[in-house]
């Protein structure tokens, strides 16, 4: 069963974060699979990772690209991983993955969008009643971590 986290965005924009913990993922040896809710998120994070910083990229692909399986990354509209990913990141309400499928699944959500606060919590009730393990980091005005449940 997927360790599951929740990353309430309120300092940063999905774009400045999600690179950072895909590198922390990469450097544990795990694959990860980005879950997108829609293709045009997913085109502009197919481009991001390429120029994101000056002096480094992130190796990925898309889901129906030839050698998805291969991918360290992996962007997709679906709740399936070809590559395999041991971590799943689900963002702008990305369908969801299978939690026995992986070993972790982080939700990030934006907490200047309602949708999404709305859908973040209705997750976490739903884990709540299942008695899945769950963590809730939010980010400081600094745009640090802390862990808040």
């Amino acid at each position: 069963m997927a360790e599951i986290l929740f990353y309430h965005l309120t300092e940063t924009r999905l774009e400045d974060t999600l690179p950072q913990l895909l590198e922390k993922s990469i450097a544990r040896g795990w694959k990860a699979c980005i879950h997108c809710g829609s293709e045009e998120r997913l085109d502009i994070l197919d481009n991001h990772l390429w120029t994101y910083r000056e002096d480094s990229f992130l190796a990925h692909g898309k889901a129906g690209d030839e050698n998805a399986e291969l991918q360290p990354v992996l962007l997709t509209t679906l709740g399936d991983s070809a590559n395999n990913a041991q971590v799943r990141f689900v963002v702008d309400m990305g369908e969801e993955p299978n939690a026995d499928e992986c070993d972790r699944i982080v939700y990030m959500f934006d907490g200047h969008d309602q949708e999404q606060l709305e859908r973040a919590r209705a997750q976490w009730k739903a884990f709540s009643k299942s008695g899945m393990e769950k963590t809730y980091w939010q980010q400081t005005p600094d745009r640090r971590w802390v862990k808040k449940a």
